[in-house]
């Protein structure tokens, strides 16, 4: 796992924080010049590849992190040891829970990925400070409960071609946000990860992703690699 310092300048907003995707985001967003030089100070910029841990379910984590590039899943154990995919997360999203110690799921890169790393002390601090960090993370916290009942709804009612073709959009339109209208995408997950995270099986995946292909939805290279021509028809078959 490679480590760099973020260059900080003197004054203004750091060097490193002025191309990085989550300068934007739900955290550094919401931050001024002087907080963000105080956070660049003590963060560190780590490449992680891909099955490598980020934070381990149950574990005490001294720190918070925003997702630079890549894509991270998160995961649930259960007492058994099946392990469950209940959740993507994508640039610019921060990982972490504010004032809880102890992580109750793990994340895992599902991709080569680069992640910026702060010390949970000085961003709790600066949470109790600033309101409107607050209000971030408050409406964050909203939507990403929306985002899981939607999922609900996907795993308890769509059919199984819904919920490939969701999963999908989902991915198409997180993956690569510097390119919002890009619509092509490497699969983060293999078929059995997708067959994991979908409540389906591994055959229904592959043959839901032919039907796809065939149907002209989706173009498929190289096994991982997804061209979608248009994306009007992929949400047409999720909002049907």
């Amino acid at each position: 796992m490679d480590v760099a310092h973020s260059g900080v300048l003197e004054v203004g907003i750091p060097v490193a924080c002025r191309s990085c995707q989550a300068r934007h985001g739900v955290v550094c967003g919401v931050l001024s010049s002087g907080q963000l030089k105080d956070l660049g100070r003590h963060s560190l910029r780590r490449k992680v590849d891909a099955g490598c841990e980020i934070i381990a379910q149950g574990s005490e984590s001294s720190f918070y992190s925003n997702i630079m590039s890549g894509v991270v899943k998160l995961c649930k154990v259960m007492p058994d040891g099946r392990q469950q995919i209940v959740g993507l997360q994508f640039a610019p999203d921060f990982v972490g829970r504010p004032f809880v110690r102890e992580s109750t799921l793990s994340a895992e890169a599902a991709t080569d990925a680069e992640i910026c790393v702060f010390p949970r002390s000085l961003l709790d601090r600066m949470i109790s400070e600033t309101p409107e960090l607050q209000r971030s993370l408050h409406d964050q916290a909203l939507k990403e409960l929306d985002a899981a009942r939607e999922w609900m709804l996907t795993l308890g009612r769509r059919t199984a071609e819904e919920k490939v073709a969701s999963l999908l959009h989902l991915i198409a339109t997180h993956a690569e946000p510097q390119t919002a209208t890009s619509t092509a995408f490497d699969l983060p997950l293999s078929r059995a990860e997708i067959a994991d995270f979908l409540g389906l099986t591994i055959e229904t995946v592959s043959r839901q992703m032919t039907r796809l292909r065939k149907s002209g939805v989706i173009r498929i290279e190289n096994f991982r690699h997804i061209i979608v021509p248009d994306m009007d028809e992929l949400e047409r078959m999720i909002s049907a």
